[in-house]
């Protein structure tokens, strides 16, 4: 029997914007406080199940994210990825990264490069609120 799809059981983390055909989540990620998802709402394991216009509506969002975080944030670099491979079920990854960060310049899966300096990661946190208005703000004009 397979298990049942988590992202489509639930809504994968703190819900920030709800639209029919995707959703952007705030993942709850020990050590990546600025760690985005952009989920197909649908389930596809698969980017070419999509149509053209279908996979524009959700890079529109994808964009967006990264925009937002790019703007709030100033980070060294954003991660996107659609991996897949844990949950089959069409979803981005959208990650602010710094070079503080305790896996920079590693995938935030591969092993950690360094211990984490608890005091940016608690002003990081801190400004998540803030953050969370501005995704918003960003996918408001998107269907």
């Amino acid at each position: 029997m397979t298990a049942p799809c988590p992202l489509c059981a639930g809504p994968g983390g703190l819900l920030l914007v709800q639209r029919p055909d995707w959703r952007v989540i705030r993942a709850e990620e020990p050590g990546f406080p600025a760690f985005y998802r952009v989920i197909w709402t649908h389930h596809v394991a698969e980017w070419s199940e999509l149509q053209p216009a279908q996979r524009q509506r959700c890079m529109a969002a994808v964009v967006a994210v990264e925009q937002a975080l790019r703007e709030q944030l100033q980070p060294d670099k954003i991660n996107l990825a659609a991996l897949g491979n844990m949950v089959p079920h069409l979803h981005w990854h959208v990650v602010a990264r710094f070079q503080w960060d305790s896996h920079f310049p590693a995938p935030i899966w591969a092993a950690p490069q360094r211990d984490l300096p608890q005091d940016r990661l608690s002003g990081l946190r801190s400004r998540l609120p803030e953050l969370d208005a501005r995704v918003v703000a960003c996918l408001a004009d998107l269907d």
